[in-house]
């Protein structure tokens, strides 16, 4: 299982006992307000819009918050926010990648806690293109576990439709990893073959990774952990390769 797996495992797992559920439903019904202002409101002409439901749904969120960021979004209520995507790059103690993506209605304010949230916990913000070189954009899809289900299952399902690897993540089920163009053909592969899935979505995979043992994991997460705090804050992805065994004796703590 590469560094990038595991990543996403931490986060999968932080994700689901998340005790601050309000703000990753805010986090997710901006997605879907920006995803139909961007190509409309209809689920089924706009595929980003209707992966972002897809998850919020996966999520909890209550339709009726979904529906509304909808309407929002695609301008039929006349409300509504004009967000935009910024990127940041940093670095975390250790010398471990931090990308940082940000969906903001003010970039000096998401500057600002960008900053704040990586010089608090020992970590500095880059200049631009400082790291994101250490990254590849990619099509991430998760996909639960279930009983009987298989990497080869997974493989055969969307090999065809352009997925380039699957990884076993234990318990957490799959990870399908495919190019971002490609991400559209591979869920609806999964959905052909009746196969559930938890999120589809862009996402960064790092080519250069850098192993921590459980005191550096312990910090890398520790600043994961105030930048997810912020509002501005959308997603964040580093280069930390952490063992199976380093997560063993973080969940123990």
């Amino acid at each position: 299982m590469s560094g990038h797996s595991k990543w996403a495992t931490t986060k999968h797992k932080k994700a689901a006992i998340d005790a601050k559920r309000g703000k990753i439903f805010a986090k997710l019904i901006k997605n879907i307000e920006v995803a139909a202002r961007t190509g409309g409101a209809d689920p089924a002409g706009n595929p980003t819009l209707f992966d972002a439901i897809q998850k919020a749904k996966k999520s909890s969120v209550p339709n009726d918050n979904i529906d509304r960021a909808v309407k929002r979004g695609g301008g039929l209520d006349g409300g509504g926010v004009d967000y935009e995507t910024l990127m940041y790059e940093g670095y975390a103690p250790g010398g471990v990648a931090v990308l940082i993506e940000c969906l903001t209605d003010n970039r000096n304010r998401a500057a600002a806690e960008v900053r704040v949230a990586l010089t608090r916990n020992g970590g500095s913000l880059g200049e631009a293109g400082s790291v994101a070189y250490m990254f590849s954009r990619k099509g991430v899809i998760m996909v639960p576990a279930a009983d009987g289900l298989t990497e080869d299952d997974l493989l055969m399902a969307v090999l065809d439709a352009g997925a380039e690897e699957v990884n076993a993540l234990g318990e957490d089920g799959f990870e399908v990893l495919c190019e971002p163009t490609d991400l559209v053909a591979v869920r609806t592969a999964l959905q052909d073959a009746g196969i559930d899935y938890d999120s589809a979505e862009a996402g960064f995979q790092p080519s250069v990774q850098i192993e921590v043992d459980v005191e550096g994991a312990r910090k890398v997460l520790r600043v994961v952990d105030a930048l997810e705090d912020s509002d501005e804050v959308q997603n964040v992805w580093t280069n930390a390769d952490i063992s199976d065994d380093v997560l063993a004796k973080l969940d123990e703590e």
